[in-house]
């Protein structure tokens, strides 16, 4: 994988010098030794096995995408039943993970990507792939109020991996920060399968069902001058809220609903309590102003 934008370049290995086919002779030097220097994952295969050649094809792809931080030795199991037997191996797929010359992880039978990437997560730490510091560098450009720039290296991610659920959520992310609203529903339509359940998906789903509120709920002064004429005007209060937050004034936003919640919780189903749970989702756990919210919501709810 090679991308470059702007002098960012992140080139990562091919198959051919991170997977290789292995046999008994060449497992010490293939195996026990190299996992010395970076993390061996070993797979015992049959050729013959229609689900075990798509297992392959799933596990060669992972293996390809994480850039050279782990590589992956190939054994036939017909043709090396000594060292199957030697490591107790009974059926096929299965695959070892080594690292400083020794076996510390293993598994039999097919698995699903998510579990065989858990796998390969355990046997890697912290290492971080070059898609990972690409993902890093995208980030800090948002941050740095550059999401034309981080949208560009979020495709780039999703074209050799579009089951990434952090690229995924940084695009939506980046269409709703450039006013592209309409690209974003477009893009989040089309999700399917684990990526729909994929919190920071959820999260970024959350931050564009808000903007396209905010997009149609009018002017903020438009609801302060109703709310001066009748303070307890709940739909008001709730319009300015979405205008709040579309704005950038999340914990102002969050503050407005609060006061309905304080006067009448069941106001319109909940109506209040639900939209601050999606911003709380949009803004994230970890975000202060959620942290406190969460708090103020808690009081009033539990007092």
């Amino acid at each position: 994988m090679i991308i470059e934008e702007d002098g960012t370049t992140i080139s990562t290995s091919n198959s051919t010098q991170v997977i290789k086919e292995g046999n008994m002779a060449s497992f010490v030097a293939d195996v026990v030794e190299e996992s010395k220097n970076i993390p061996i994952i070993v797979e015992f295969y049959i050729s013959h096995s229609d689900t075990g050649n798509k297992f392959s094809q799933i596990l060669e792809k992972i293996v390809t995408q994480l850039g050279g931080i782990v590589k992956l030795v190939k054994l036939n199991l017909e043709e090396n039943r000594q060292l199957a037997a030697q490591l107790q191996v009974q059926t096929a797929p299965t695959v070892f993970g080594f690292k400083n010359g020794q076996p510390i992880d293993a598994f039999a039978g097919p698995q699903p990507e998510s579990q065989i990437k858990a796998f390969i997560k355990r046997l890697t730490g912290n290492t971080k792939t070059p898609m990972d510091e690409v993902l890093d560098q995208a980030e800090q450009l948002i941050e740095e109020g550059d999401p034309e720039q981080a949208k560009i290296l979020y495709s780039q991610i999703l074209a050799q991996d579009d089951t990434n659920g952090t690229a995924t959520s940084g695009l939506i992310r980046c269409y709703v920060a450039t006013g592209e609203i309409d690209k974003a529903t477009s893009f989040a339509a089309n999700l399917q399968g684990a990526l729909l359940n994929h919190p920071e998906v959820q999260a970024a789903r959350s931050a564009l069902e808000l903007a396209k509120a905010s997009e149609a709920s009018g002017d903020i002064q438009e609801y302060i001058s109703k709310l001066e004429v009748n303070n307890n005007d709940h739909q008001a209060r709730f319009d300015l809220a979405i205008c709040l937050y579309g704005s950038g004034q999340s914990k102002q936003a969050l503050d407005e609903l609060l006061k309905i919640i304080r006067i009448d919780r069941n106001w319109n189903d909940e109506a209040a309590r639900k939209q601050m749970i999606k911003i709380f989702e949009a803004l994230g756990a970890d975000n202060p102003v959620t942290i406190q919210a969460r708090r103020d919501l808690s009081t009033i709810l539990f007092s």
